[in-house]
């Protein structure tokens, strides 16, 4: 090796990683799932020496149950709300950290408790998570990703008595639109899973496509 040669770091190697993120009940799990079942089957990494995807799942989901949170809790109390998304970004940030030696696939973001803070307790409130270590390290991180929001509208609004549903379709909608809203305000390229596309071969698709143009 020559003086001029380096070493590939794993920054030059590692794939982008990729983030599933949306409105509530938009197929988000079940792209994820069966992405990684893809990604695994079909070696879609042409370097062998790159290992599978890590999985980042629902951070959320589990920062309720440790915490004894509600869904009822987001609406009842803007105290209760605020400091429940900020336990979420920073579990989403050690999840990401905790990951960072790997690429990962993630079913969420830390951009969701923004979405969430600013739709539940205020602006203003929303703003100020931004200002924290937690999301200045992932904002630099989904920079650097692929982002994909899965459009409301489909055929997937299912309550499982966990997460907190929209009011109407109305307000599906408009969650939607809110996610595209501070990505944008935040400066991360992001693209849009259509609801039309409801055929999960064909959104499985639709990521690699966009992933593979990335790598």
């Amino acid at each position: 090796m020559t003086e001029t040669q380096s070493v590939p770091t794993a920054a030059m190697t590692k794939p982008q990683n990729i983030y599933i993120i949306g409105a509530q009940s938009t197929g988000k799990t079940t792209l994820v799932a069966a992405l990684t079942t893809y990604v695994e089957q079909f070696h879609v990494v042409p370097d062998a020496t790159i290992a599978r995807p890590k999985i980042i799942s629902e951070v959320a989901r589990g920062v309720l149950q440790r915490h004894h949170y509600t869904a009822e809790d987001i609406v009842s109390s803007k105290t209760r709300a605020l400091e429940l998304q900020r336990l979420i970004l920073e579990a989403q940030c050690q999840a990401e950290e905790a990951a960072c030696d790997e690429w990962y696939i993630s079913d969420r973001s830390g951009l969701d408790p923004l979405v969430y803070a600013r739709k539940y307790v205020g602006v203003d409130e929303a703003l100020a998570l931004t200002q924290g270590l937690a999301w200045q390290h992932l904002q630099q991180k989904m920079k650097r990703g692929l982002v994909i929001v899965c459009e409301a509208g489909g055929e997937w609004l299912i309550d499982d008595g966990v997460r907190l549903m929209p009011e109407d379709r109305d307000a599906w909608l408009q969650m939607h639109a809110t996610f595209c809203e501070m990505l944008s305000e935040l400066d991360i390229e992001y693209h849009v899973l259509p609801a039309s596309i409801s055929s999960l071969a064909n959104r499985i698709e639709f990521v690699v496509t966009k992933w593979e143009g990335r790598n």
